[in-house]
């Protein structure tokens, strides 16, 4: 399927979100071709950079608010549980103004893809410090210098209650879109945190180039292997950063549970 648009793509040359875009396209298009039909699959972005992603891919599409990519997704599952809903949100949009919502849904185990543009650092309004910013880090909001510590995002999704956790790097297109297919064919709350470099005010694609690794041997339904694993890197300046399914196991859908309640004879 022709996944293309008449839009001007305005994204920073280089930037991350053009690996994820392809990655995204390319995992949409092969889960057509195994027989979804193309009007079921619809996408929601947040605010900021990433956000331009829904102008990008010819499918059923909405623009959300800051932060609120979660409980639009949850509320079209709840609507139309035929719906294959996937998020796009930034560090800063979905670990920022809408993490609340964003551990709910993780809790909740609502059936629904987040696909998190993780480039460490608030890109379309020029350069301030987001939640995975790395203390110390000189910016336009820390010009002295970050004075937090970044939280994982992997360690807070397990804690959550997210039943499929996952990290990709944006310089491997293949591995991030096989992962995206795998993270939309499981049942239930499903993220993806792609580390990526933003061009224009934090270029880590030598840091992230030189430590990014698959892991292997990784039992991902392990929850306390798992957090050993997502605790090898806690989004520092430095440091080895595994990419890959941390954790995954299956429980009961938030909307199975909530469609079931309304029809009892289903129980």
């Amino acid at each position: 399927m022709n996944l293309e648009t008449g839009a001007k793509n305005t994204w920073c040359p280089g930037c991350g979100h053009f690996s994820i875009l392809a990655a995204a396209k390319q995992a949409i298009n092969e889960i057509i071709e195994e027989g979804t039909k193309p009007e079921n699959i619809v996408i929601a972005s947040g605010i900021g950079c990433h956000a331009k992603i829904v102008d990008y891919v010819n499918v059923n599409s909405f623009y959300s608010i800051h932060g609120r990519v979660p409980p639009t997704l949850t509320g079209m599952k709840l609507a139309n549980p035929e719906l294959i809903p996937i998020g796009f949100a930034g560090d800063g949009d979905g670990y920022g103004e809408g993490l609340a919502h964003l551990i709910f849904a993780a809790k909740r185990n609502v059936n629904i893809t987040m696909i998190m543009h993780n480039n460490r650092i608030y890109g379309l309004t020029t350069g301030q410090f987001s939640p995975t910013t790395p203390k110390g880090m000189k910016t336009k909001s820390t010009p002295e210098g970050s004075s937090e510590y970044p939280f994982n995002p992997i360690r807070l999704m397990i804690a959550a209650g997210a039943t499929f956790v996952a990290r990709c790097s944006s310089s491997d297109i293949k591995h991030l879109k096989e992962t995206i297919k795998e993270a939309v064919k499981h049942k239930g709350f499903s993220i993806i945190d792609v580390v990526e470099p933003c061009m224009s005010f934090f270029n880590s694609t030598e840091y992230l180039k030189e430590n990014v690794y698959k892991m292997e041997d990784h039992d991902p339904t392990n929850k306390i292997e798992a957090l050993k694993r997502a605790d090898e890197w806690n989004y520092t300046a430095e440091g080895r950063i595994p990419i890959g399914i941390f954790y995954k196991v299956e429980k009961p859908t938030y909307d199975e549970l909530v469609l079931r309640g309304r029809n009892p004879r289903k129980n």
